[in-house]
């Protein structure tokens, strides 16, 4: 096992990570930008070494720091979280070659399933199911034109380097064609570096759903189940729950997909955790998506299901242990939901709203779980994703679930910055989302719904927020109750069934 590892990455996941190392008695090191030097992470790590200027491409998203920060400190292996490094293959090789463990898969399965082209032409091989479309990327508006009229519109156009839906474009017919490609191909050129498209077919109002995979080196691989991820918001996920409404309609389904996903990860000799993504009808027929090579952010809710601990099965994989579980013993118990706490305004368009954070009180309790990276005090910077904290629950059914998650938002209180607990707070209550009936344009038709309250900037929220300014400027506890709370919800109901 090793003895020390290096965390690179920031925040919640930085956080969560360094916990799981200190519970293996594994010795941490933390690196940190200038502008992350008092960050919860950098205190919470047993050593800590600066690599670099606040934007990412000067810090984190450079190989060749954190490597040497590697050196510097003696850790035997890298931890690379999700974001910034943890699909980059080149730099999982460079770790190769500096004989530096990465912890996640090898860096060839990194670099196969990064280009979502190569990783269709993978499912097709392996005979799992995949969205109709091109398996390579579309280099002239003539040839998109032709594979169009082919599959039938709406299409879309996706970058093939990269996801986030960055270089994505709907296109409902041929006039619109030839503009979205420009702009698609120029937006996943300063995303991704690569300009290169492909198309598929744009499948009306589906489901995401993705399976969990974990693998050792000695060629065990199994599937620890799915995620429901269809509540996004401008292509990236905002709510996640296990086990899938639509599976818990379907039982047979799980093995189905679960079965399709192992197919795909054994074709590409994959090893540590991963996710393969797919789209999904109310029928039940799926359609293989694209993989991540990464731990995921939405992982406590599987942790939750499963009982099993993704970030240890992580370390110990990387270090040469085999699986000590088999398919047939992967137990799938309760349900679990994840709501993603972002530094955001929803009554903007959940514009970004960095800022001092000067009272922050975490929800607790039985079957609560917050993987956090902030604290009161704590500036959220603009440097980086505005993610706080991700808030999740575990209770025996999802009607139980959602009801604790209703209680750990109203218990939640973050004052100085806006953040989108409300949002969630109102969501939990909509009955569409409370019985299931979910597809990836859900969130657009819910905001439709919906209409934020904007803070009352001259009464309640401006008096709470000075007091809480001063009592924390004279280091004195900051408490306010729950009348004051600035996401009181009034006409709360239960759940009706």
């Amino acid at each position: 096992m090793f003895r020390k590892i290096l965390v690179a990455n920031r925040g919640e996941i930085a956080v969560r990570i360094i916990r799981a190392l200190r519970e293996m008695n594994i010795a941490s090191v933390a690196v940190f930008s200038d502008v992350d030097r008092p960050a919860l992470h950098v205190q919470m790590a047993d050593e800590a070494i600066h690599i670099g200027a606040s934007p990412s491409s000067q810090s984190y998203l450079s190989g060749e720091r954190i490597l040497e920060a590697a050196r510097k400190t003696g850790a035997e292996a890298i931890h690379p979280g999700y974001g910034f490094l943890s699909e980059n293959a080149a730099f999982a090789r460079a770790c190769t070659d500096a004989r530096v463990t990465f912890i996640g898969p090898r860096w060839q399965a990194i670099e196969q399933m990064g280009s979502k082209t190569a990783a269709r032409r993978l499912a097709i091989a392996a005979g799992a199911p995949v969205v109709p479309g091109t398996e390579q990327g579309v280099t002239t508006c003539a040839e998109a034109r032709a594979i169009a009229a082919q599959i039938g519109y709406p299409v879309l156009l996706k970058a093939s380097a990269g996801g986030g839906g960055k270089g994505m474009r709907r296109v409902d017919g041929e006039s619109g064609l030839e503009e979205a490609m420009g702009t698609a191909a120029s937006e996943a050129e300063r995303a991704f570096g690569s300009g290169e498209l492909y198309l598929e077919k744009l499948i009306e109002r589906p489901r995401h759903i993705e399976v969990q995979v974990l693998g050792d080196e000695h060629g065990n691989l199994l599937h620890l189940g799915e995620r429901e991820c269809s509540l996004q918001r401008r292509h990236q996920k905002v709510v996640e729950e296990c086990p899938s409404p639509l599976v818990t309609a379907r039982p047979e389904l799980r093995d189905e997909i679960g079965e399709a996903a192992l197919r795909i990860a054994r074709a590409a000799s994959y090893s540590n955790a991963g996710t393969l993504e797919f789209l999904a009808d109310e029928q039940g027929r799926f359609y293989f998506l694209e993989m991540n090579t990464r731990l995921q952010v939405e992982h406590p809710v599987t942790e939750w299901v499963t009982g099993m601990d993704l970030v240890r099965w992580q370390i110990r994989i990387a270090a040469g242990e085999r699986l000590s579980v088999q398919q047939q013993d992967v137990r799938w118990n309760g349900s679990a939901i994840e709501c993603r706490i972002y530094a955001e305004d929803p009554a903007n368009n959940f514009f970004p709203s960095p800022g001092r954070i000067v009272h922050y009180v975490e929800p607790a309790g039985p079957g609560v779980r917050v993987d956090g990276g902030v604290y009161a005090g704590w500036t959220v910077p603009i440097d980086y994703d505005p993610l706080l904290a991700k808030l999740a629950v575990w209770a025996e059914s999802r009607d139980l679930a959602i009801r604790r998650m209703q209680r750990a938002i109203s218990e939640y209180r973050i004052l100085g910055i806006t953040t989108n607990v409300s949002f969630f707070d109102r969501l939990m209550l909509d009955p569409q989302w409370q019985y299931g009936h979910l597809h990836t344009a859900f969130l657009d038709e819910f905001m439709a719904r919906w209409q934020p309250s904007a803070p009352d900037s001259g009464g309640l929220v401006a008096s709470v927020l000075a007091a809480a300014q001063t009592r924390a400027a004279n280091g004195n506890p900051v408490r306010v109750s729950a009348s004051q709370s600035l996401w009181k919800t009034e006409g709360r109901r239960s759940l009706n069934r």
